[in-house]
């Protein structure tokens, strides 16, 4: 099945746009390193040494790029995470942001704060992994089976089929930390590490102790995943037309990945929004032993899905802003293709009679 996905990679309507590698055109007379890719539109060639787009190597960069971008981020940001968990799990101890840190710093001092790193950073690397690698594989094989012309004109539904269906794997791999992360942060005096917290929950609940948080994970993280990637894809579309005062290929890598990071915070407002109330779900589940989602949602009631909202919309902006710049960053040094906004194909732009 991989190969397959090989095979539609490399013959992907994606892949002509995205790679500058793969042009086809000849080399002028002159000798220049210069190629035609659209008449009146001119490309340098890739260096020598860039990664093949729709390889082996190219996919499983990807996922290294996410594996940093994600474990990296999360990591950064567990104090601000912890004090979320508390404030959605316990509103009446943890009354708001600000009084959510200085109780857990009173009770716990400064380094209570960084509790549950250690799930933290080695879920979502796992989850980075299949979140980003898995999205470019998706992405270019719905992109085959829709060919060329659909690709361009569906591409929204495109990025949002690609994302969710990377996203089903990655909290396959990210669920077992979270649950641990969950009730490290939460539970007073129930574990300080990961070490601890593993055989006590195998202990109590035996292996369901790490995937009864799965379907509303799967509901939190599908969701923000899908406009993660589809409002991160269609702003830098729209920053490059209406905002950036000049073309992407005239753009220096930094200001390049500034329009990335721009787009990624975009994107993470709207992501926190749209997943908010499962996270809630998600965080007094693993905190309730022998619950359901059902019970959890019908306890807190519509309202109570909401708290936290504030400190996950600075969290999950700051955070999937960052995970771009990072991840756009690897792709820079790694000499990963980057995709440039996505152009109508000249056989579309006949049909429709458009210059």
């Amino acid at each position: 099945m991989f190969s397959a996905l090989l095979d539609a990679a490399r013959n992907s309507p994606f892949k002509t746009p995205f790679s500058r590698a793969s042009c086809d055109a000849a080399t002028p007379a002159d000798g220049s390193s210069t190629k035609q890719l659209v008449a009146g539109r001119s490309l340098a060639a890739a260096a020598s040494d860039e990664v093949e787009f729709g390889s082996t190597k190219f996919f499983l960069l990807c996922g290294l790029g996410g594996i940093i971008s994600c474990g990296s981020t999360h990591t950064f940001v567990v104090p601000l995470d912890l004090v979320k968990c508390r404030l959605q799990v316990d509103q009446a101890k943890y009354k708001n942001l600000f009084h959510g840190f200085k109780v857990s710093v009173a009770e716990e001092g400064a380094k209570g704060l960084v509790k549950g790193w250690a799930p933290t950073f080695f879920g979502y690397s796992a989850q980075g992994a299949f979140k980003f690698g898995l999205y470019e594989v998706f992405k270019v094989q719905y992109a085959n089976m829709l060919g060329e012309e659909n690709a361009y004109l569906y591409r929204t539904w495109l990025y949002l089929a690609a994302s969710a269906s990377a996203e089903f794997f990655a909290d396959i791999a990210l669920s077992p930390m979270e649950a641990a992360k969950v009730k490290i942060q939460t539970m007073p005096g129930f574990a300080g590490t990961l070490r601890e917290a593993f055989p006590k929950m195998m202990g109590d609940e035996g292996i369901m102790a790490f995937y009864k948080g799965l379907v509303p994970l799967w509901c939190r993280q599908i969701p923000y995943t899908m406009m993660k990637f589809a409002c991160f894809e269609k702003t830098v579309e729209l920053l490059y037309a209406y905002v950036v005062p000049k073309p992407r290929d005239q753009c220096s890598k930094g200001e390049q990945l500034l329009v990335t990071f721009a787009a990624g915070y975009i994107a993470g407002v709207f992501c926190a929004i749209v997943s908010h109330p499962a996270d809630v779900v998600v965080s007094k589940l693993n905190q309730a032993k022998g619950s359901s989602a059902l019970d959890v949602a019908k306890q807190l009631g519509f309202m109570g899905m909401w708290n936290g909202l504030m400190p996950r919309i600075i969290m999950i902006g700051t955070l999937t802003a960052l995970q771009w710049f990072i991840y756009d960053g690897v792709k820079v040094a790694l000499n990963i293709p980057r995709p440039p906004p996505p152009e109508m194909p000249e056989s579309l732009k006949k049909k429709l009679g458009v210059q």
